[in-house]
């Protein structure tokens, strides 16, 4: 089959279901997969296990995987949820032996910097965001250069290297507050050399064979496990969809409340002037009062330069309640003043 990019292959076995790109697809990231559930369960089996849930899951979903998905990161993601699901399905006695193992690490050599981080490296990994996680997984992983990092992210050879240098740099110091103290540079290296090992001859093929079946033939706890996986990511999902709703109504909230505070105070304008004419008392005819929107008189006209001496000396709010006096107060006495 000519070599494809893992979209192109995705692609195909959804569109076409075939199974030829879907297993060069598990050929491919195997390694990377395997690696990851081995670091949790440091048992071969169980990785082996963990392995082929991965790649049902892979297959169960790749119909939802937009074009945009950087696979790698997406399967390593999905690994490390995997494996801490089957870790925490195991007794609390592997995970005591776990916490003991690490509190009698001490940090001696540089050879010895990896046996102390490979159990915490996953932890680490999974407390990046997005975007710093696929860095690591492409450059150190998949062994990418800068360049291929930052044509995988959409960003420049130099931004790619911006960050990883970070990402990096939030791995060690994760490290550190565990008490292990260890320098980038031997921090690369170390994941460099040894975050990938070689996955069993025959895993792939297994794992291609049950993926392709969508787990029909697995084992009850592989089924169980996908099971679990599954229902952590839809939870994942709607809570992420959740957040994102309240921040929406915070945002849209908050610029109501600007907008009503804007309306209730309105700034006065000399240009949008309206003029009230109110009669002085209701039964009786006389001169009216023109008032602007600000409560001011405004200049006499030709027709009526002698108005009421009462309201000369009024300054523009008393001359406002003065005239309120003689409006009618409900809509009952408005039907009698106009019968009148």
């Amino acid at each position: 089959m000519q070599e494809l990019d893992d979209i192109s292959l995705l692609r195909e076995y959804v569109n076409h279901e075939s199974e030829d790109a879907f297993a060069v697809l598990v050929a491919r990231h195997v390694n990377k997969v395997y690696s990851i559930a081995l670091r949790h369960a440091r048992n071969p089996h169980q990785a082996e296990e963990i392995t082929q849930a991965v790649f049902v899951v892979l297959a169960r979903k790749a119909r939802r995987l937009g074009g945009q998905v950087i696979l790698s990161g997406w399967l390593c993601r999905t690994a490390q949820l995997t494996a801490v699901t089957f870790i925490r399905s195991e007794t609390r006695r592997a995970r005591r032996e776990q916490e003991a193992y690490m509190q009698n690490l001490s940090l001696e050599t540089d050879s010895d910097v990896w046996p102390q981080i490979q159990p915490l490296l996953d932890a680490a990994m999974a407390g990046l965001s997005q975007a710093d996680h696929h860095a690591l997984v492409l450059r150190f992983f998949d062994g990418k250069s800068m360049r291929e990092v930052g044509a995988a992210l959409g960003a420049s050879e130099d931004a790619a290297k911006v960050r990883v240098n970070r990402a990096v740099e939030k791995l060690r110091r994760f490290f550190s507050r565990r008490g292990i103290v260890v320098s980038v540079a031997m921090l690369t290296a170390a994941i460099s050399a040894n975050s990938v090992q070689a996955a069993p001859a025959t895993l792939a093929k297994t794992a291609a064979t049950l993926a392709l079946a969508k787990g029909a033939t697995a084992s009850t706890s592989t089924l169980t496990l996908i099971k679990g996986v599954l229902k952590i990511m839809a939870w994942t999902k709607a809570k992420t969809a959740i957040v994102a709703g309240a921040v929406t109504l915070l945002v849209t909230g908050s610029a109501t409340i600007v907008v009503v505070k804007n309306v209730s105070h309105p700034t006065p304008s000399s240009a949008n002037r309206v003029t009230v004419q109110v009669p002085l008392h209701p039964r009786e005819g006389g001169p009216d009062i023109s008032h602007d929107s600000r409560g001011a008189s405004p200049e006499p006209s030709a027709s009526r330069l002698n108005p009421n001496a009462r309201f000369a000396n009024l300054t523009p709010q008393q001359r406002v309640e003065q005239s309120r006096r003689h409006l009618p107060e409900s809509f009952d006495d408005l039907k009698k003043y106009l019968k009148k």
